[in-house]
């Protein structure tokens, strides 16, 4: 039997997921209190009724982190994200997904219940082990025969790590089976570090190049605003990066795969219990074969940096080591 182990720093919640189609059929009764039988005083309609459902989410999480764990907290994307989900699910039915940077692993747990297969990957024991309680805690909502694994996956390296001593590693059924199967990829609020978000792009590219199938991929992420002193102003660095290597990735039009970006809408029914605000954006990336060379495909180009503006005078490390004396002018 699974075993629950909490820790000190974590927290329980329950997430509450409306299901506002649930209806129930119910039928009149008599006076009496009976129903369907003959007579004056009987209302054998069946009438369909809206009823207010709400099934629960288990999800251990933290409250606040350290920026290298803000995987262990919940944003308000991957709500976004699982809204998504749920509400466009027969897109989802029996599918193979991979979701990147999971996290506490709900929108990997709102997926699985509609598709076929989910690999929930992110790095780091801790991180893991507490999507795999997530996992274990909610796997009575999954799909008939749907299954949710647990796995880990390095953004910076260029492998899958497939050793047997680890306890997330990938099996070589399940390298096959991702390649092989995959259609769809998700990931939620996983681009605040610009050297993580070249990380990701390049391994969504690589990925995709790799996949047999034509491949979705789902991001959601809040702009978050931040006042800074390079600009002396309100500003999203991390999103304006995050366009960028969005743009590039559709201009990368000479290798084995053609990219499409395009934004949707987010004003699709909210079925969990978050503010959704302005802020709040959903993009979908169409990958197809462009008949090019696939399975091990090179990695794209870099993304072009940013231009970076000087930010002047300021504080910071504190002055280098003294120059010595100007040289002495030409007689």
């Amino acid at each position: 039997m699974d075993r629950i182990v909490f820790h000190h720093d974590t927290v329980l919640s329950d997430i509450h997921l409306l299901l506002p189609n649930t209806r129930h059929l119910m039928a009149r009764l008599n006076r009496v209190g009976q129903p369907g039988m003959d007579g004056p005083n009987v209302c054998a309609r069946v009438v369909c009724m809206c009823v207010s459902v709400y099934i629960y989410v288990d999800i251990c999480h933290t409250m606040a982190t350290s920026l290298q764990d803000v995987g262990k907290q919940v944003w308000r994307g991957a709500f976004l994200l699982a809204d998504y989900i749920y509400s466009h699910a027969s897109v989802f039915r029996n599918a193979t997904v991979l979701e990147l940077g999971a996290g506490t692993g709900l929108t990997s747990i709102i997926m699985a219940t509609a598709a076929k297969r989910v690999y929930s990957t992110d790095v780091g024991e801790d991180l893991l082990s507490m999507c795999q309680r997530n996992a274990t805690l909610n796997k009575h909502l999954l799909a008939a025969e749907g299954e949710l694994k647990v796995r880990q996956l390095d953004w910076l390296k260029d492998d899958l790590c497939t050793e047997e001593e680890e306890e997330f590693s990938w099996t070589e059924e399940e390298v096959a089976d991702l390649y092989d199967n995959t259609s769809v990829i998700i990931a939620a609020d996983v681009c605040y570090d610009d050297d993580l978000t070249d990380g990701f792009f390049r391994t969504v590219y690589r990925l995709c190049n790799s996949m047999t199938k034509p491949c979705t991929i789902y991001l959601s992420l809040e702009k978050r605003m931040n006042f800074t002193l390079r600009h002396m102003d309100v500003s999203c660095d991390a999103y304006d990066y995050f366009s960028h290597c969005l743009r590039q990735l559709e201009a990368l039009g000479d290798g084995p795969r053609r990219f499409t970006v395009e934004p949707l809408a987010t004003s699709f029914p909210q079925c969990l219990q978050y503010e959704r605000i302005e802020h709040l954006e959903l993009w979908k990336v169409t990958s197809t074969p462009t008949g090019g060379r696939q399975r091990g495909g090179e990695d794209p180009p870099a993304p072009t940096p940013l231009p970076r503006p000087d930010p002047g005078p300021g504080p910071g490390p504190g002055p280098g080591p003294d120059p010595g004396p100007d040289p002495d002018p030409d007689p």
